[in-house]
């Protein structure tokens, strides 16, 4: 389930407000935009009580979530477009990423939001609340990948975002994860 702006900006107090309610440590960002459906999108990955996160056509409407992926060869499901990220201030941005936390699991990544506080390159001081719709098998430990469109780099706060040279972050604390416990 991708929360939507409205939900994510009223919650936005709390978020920032909350004490750590999962893990939280030091890590790395890089930046993608594969088109592919995201793995968060499968059924089963998380336990939720709805969900899971959606996958598109090409003509970016919502398919069932077990449609096979775009990038198996035959398949026709694709990341949605609205996992675009947008800032709300030239300090603070929402948006999307792929999540590998040393210790954890899909089940535990999935569909879980995280607060991103950069400390190197030009976004230092600068922080990114996150929902992770997507997990990779080429991440490392502590990596968020993040979901940036092309067209959103033109954008100040985005703009920074280099897509191999990995930027630092001194702190990531998983704020939120729906589940059906």
């Amino acid at each position: 389930m991708i929360l939507p702006k409205s939900t994510l900006l009223a919650l936005l107090p709390f978020f920032l407000a909350a004490p750590s309610l999962a893990v939280s440590g030091t890590g790395q960002t890089t930046r993608y935009w594969d088109c592919c459906k995201p793995s968060c999108s499968w059924s089963g990955k998380a336990t939720l009580s709805s969900g899971p996160v959606q996958s598109c056509d090409k003509n970016d409407n919502v398919i069932s979530a077990d449609t096979k992926s775009a990038c198996d060869n035959g398949g026709s499901a694709y990341m949605c477009s609205n996992e675009s990220p947008w800032a709300v201030s030239d300090s603070l941005a929402y948006g999307y990423a792929a999540v590998s936390i040393a210790g954890g699991t899909e089940a535990s990544w999935c569909c879980a939001c995280y607060e991103l506080t950069f400390t190197s390159g030009p976004v230092s001081g600068k922080k990114l609340i996150v929902q992770a719709t997507n997990t990779g098998g080429d991440l490392g430990q502590n990596q968020f990948d993040l979901s940036v469109r092309t067209q959103f780099l033109s954008t100040s706060f985005y703009s920074f975002l280099p897509r191999h040279k990995p930027l630092s972050i001194s702190s990531y604390t998983t704020f939120v994860q729906e589940s059906t416990n």
